[in-house]
């Protein structure tokens, strides 16, 4: 797969991420997905995402930038939103925070395999 068409790809897992379309999850993830180095499994990451929309109703993924290099993504991406209660054990309570998500993914098969993620929890908690 080229850099192109794993950008695209991307892009489309992004989108279909925003659009909560969860039944074409799995056109994007692997079934053996790990998440943090931990196997979850597509129905387990499917669970936390669903969970992740469920505590923050205004949840948008922004691409902020793309560094491709096959068969790995980097990403760095944005969000602002209003999240209900605690947010990674942060009382937001309906605050608008941003912050910025550092993640990585290996694809597989056209499919991401493994996710890396590193959440800026400090930006959260400068802005309660």
């Amino acid at each position: 797969m080229t850099g192109q068409e794993l950008a695209a790809l991307y892009r489309g897992y992004i989108a279909c991420l925003n659009r909560q379309d969860w039944a074409s999850l799995g056109s994007f993830v692997h079934e053996e997905v790990h998440y943090n180095g931990t196997r979850i499994g597509l129905s387990g990451y499917r669970t936390m995402l669903e969970g992740d929309f469920r505590a923050i109703p205004d949840l948008h993924f922004a691409i902020d930038f793309l560094v491709i290099e096959p068969p790995r993504v980097a990403s760095r991406l944005l969000f602002d939103c209003t999240p209900l209660g605690e947010l990674f054990g942060l009382p937001v309570n309906g605050r608008r925070v941003s912050f910025t998500e550092n993640v990585f993914y290996e694809f597989e098969d056209a499919r991401i395999r493994n996710v890396w993620s590193v959440i800026d929890k400090a930006a959260i908690a400068a802005q309660l």
